[in-house]
């Protein structure tokens, strides 16, 4: 049976839902983020860089998510539902499997890491120089950037329901925690078509059983 080596509020709650979407039966072994939000030592001893999601299945150990999903496509999908077949919709599922961590999600980390700046655990006497010079690399380079990219993406989601197509498949799930993360600090006021995108997302069967599994799934903000 695959094992999912799940951390709460982490990456690994798309593996959840593609299993979930997959139907493959799966069991969970639950981490827990410790007070400076990194994941427990004990991740190292099933893959040396210490990060989920890791999936174990016949003897393999799998790491980092866009593998992950392309492997459970491959050995759960045998028709190719989560998969497009035809030459635009593979184009742009093979774009946005890679586009998630590639470009967005290190957007995201950056913002996340100058918002921290002026928060613990930052040194209480470093924190207002901290909060200073995080605000103003965000105002000076982040926001412009990250603002280009939402764009980019709601103007592809103005045009499909899905990102490969007219329907899901993995480039949606591998899409979904920089989108999420996109929504909650992403600091853009108005963005109609990704979220119509993340309620269909929220409306699906397997998403819901996937939170259920896996516990509660949020990004907060600033």
């Amino acid at each position: 049976m695959l094992t999912v080596h799940h951390l709460n509020q982490s990456r690994s709650q798309r593996v959840l839902w593609a299993l979930e979407e997959l139907n493959l039966p799966y069991q969970i072994v639950r981490y827990q983020r410790g007070a400076n939000m990194l994941a427990p030592e004990s991740l190292k001893k099933i893959h040396p860089l210490g990060k989920s999601p890791i999936v174990e299945n016949d003897g393999h150990v799998i790491a980092e998510s866009g593998a992950i999903l392309e492997y459970l496509q491959e050995i759960g999908d045998p028709e190719s539902r989560f998969k497009p077949q035809d030459i635009d919709g593979k184009l742009q599922y093979r774009f946005w499997l890679h586009y998630a961590e590639g470009s967005l999600m290190s957007l995201m980390m950056i913002k996340l890491v100058l918002q921290m700046l002026g928060k613990s655990p930052v040194p209480l006497g470093l924190r207002t120089v901290g909060k200073v010079l995080g605000t103003g690399v965000q105002k000076a380079w982040l926001n412009k950037q990250i603002a280009t990219h939402a764009g980019f993406i709601e103007s592809h989601l103005a045009k499909t329901p899905w990102f490969a197509g007219e329907t899901l498949s993995m480039a949606d799930i591998q899409m979904s925690f920089p989108l999420f993360a996109l929504l909650s600090r992403g600091g853009i006021p108005s963005l109609p078509n990704i979220a119509a995108w993340k309620a269909r997302v929220e409306a699906r069967p397997a998403w819901q059983q996937a939170i259920e599994k896996g516990g509660p799934f949020s990004l907060p903000g600033e």
